[in-house]
């Protein structure tokens, strides 16, 4: 059995993944959060893209641990915004990971945008990062198109999720079952196209 650490915190990022694996039918990998293994530095995500946030953060995490690492950095482009909150979606309202605040700003400044310029996608990009070498690393990314409701709905899923609404759909993100997220967002896609490179990583 592998030991694969999964460059977050967040369990419900862990549950995705293990989701995805499992529909893949990919077995043979134990996966690991940043709070299962010693502390070590994590320098600011100072990327000016979501590859390149991404690649650091696993390269960081492989590095300090010697374990094979995946690390997605992901967030919301906003056609109205120009593509922001962007890279700086977690902390858009000044304070990282204050979903209810970054949502509120990010309403608030949509406020008399009609309807049809409400367009956005949620952006992901994943990287698995399993030695030293350049050659050992993989970037995938994965997009989710949709436009932002007027008003949060629903109580599943975190960040942005209660105001996107993906293409297609009457209900948000947050509205959404897990499988149904995981076989439609972003971070789902992504990860599927990681699965070629987990799959060897398993059988390892």
């Amino acid at each position: 059995m592998s030991r694969l650490l999964v460059a977050s915190r967040n369990r419900k990022k862990l549950a995705e993944l293990q989701r995805v694996l499992e529909t893949a039918g990919v077995s043979g990998l134990t996966l690991l959060s940043l709070d299962d293994v010693p502390p070590f530095p994590e320098p600011p995500e100072t990327g000016a893209t979501f590859e390149e946030n991404a690649l650091a953060k696993a390269r960081d995490a492989f590095t300090a641990t010697g374990l094979p690492t995946v690390a997605d950095d992901s967030g919301l482009a906003v056609d109205a915004l120009n593509g922001m909150p962007g890279v700086l979606s977690a902390r858009w309202s000044g304070r990282h990971g204050d979903d209810a605040a970054n949502t509120a700003l990010l309403l608030g400044q949509l406020g008399d945008v009609p309807d049809e310029r409400r367009g956005a996608a949620f952006v992901s990009a994943c990287a698995l990062v399993h030695g030293p070498a350049e050659s050992d690393a993989v970037v995938v990314r994965g997009e989710w198109t949709g436009s932002i409701a007027r008003a949060p709905r629903g109580d599943g899923g975190f960040g942005y999720d209660p105001v996107f609404v993906p293409t297609g759909s009457a209900r948000t993100a947050a509205e959404l079952s897990p499988a149904e997220k995981d076989a439609a967002s972003h971070r789902g896609r992504a990860l599927t196209l990681l699965l070629p490179a987990l799959r060897e990583l398993a059988s390892w």
